[in-house]
């Protein structure tokens, strides 16, 4: 193969490589590949054999997968531990700072931590000011709870 062509070879294969991260976010699976095929793809734009560009991308990947390899399995164990989103809302306790209105159908408050959330008995039942409860789900933006007392 003309060794011209192997320059665009490796820029296609480090964009394919590291679109292809973009696309598996988080794994970091891809991504030392995608630094290998560009270094190999430099190399080849200085004009190496294309056995030289072939030691570049396997060194460089090989490094590049050793050194994301614990990043990767810590992110993957670890999960989140401060919690994101709603649903980290899941599990815990609560009181009932108003109970629902009927007459305007606005439904009760509770406090989960420091924030106020418009929330319902996962059984339909009235909930009344002061009660403890624990959040059983969220649906948008209401909080779906149960007694606890």
């Amino acid at each position: 193969m003309e060794p011209e062509v192997w320059r665009w070879i490796w820029l296609g294969a480090a964009a394919t490589f590291v679109v292809g991260e973009i696309a598996m976010t988080g794994t970091f699976f891809l991504l030392p590949f995608g630094a290998g095929a560009a270094v190999a793809t430099v190399v080849a734009f200085a004009g190496a054999e294309a056995a030289w560009q072939w030691l570049a991308f396997v060194v460089v990947s090989a490094v590049a997968f050793a050194a994301l390899r614990p990043l990767a399995r810590r992110m993957a164990s670890g999960g989140n531990p401060v919690g994101v989103g709603a649903g980290r809302l899941v599990g815990e306790a609560g009181v009932v700072t108003a109970g629902p209105d009927a007459s305007d159908g606005r439904l009760g408050t509770v406090r989960i931590g420091r924030e106020d959330w418009h929330a319902e008995a996962v059984d339909g039942a009235t909930l009344e000011a002061g009660e403890q409860v624990e959040v059983v789900r969220i649906e948008g933006t209401r909080a779906v709870v149960r007694r606890t007392t």
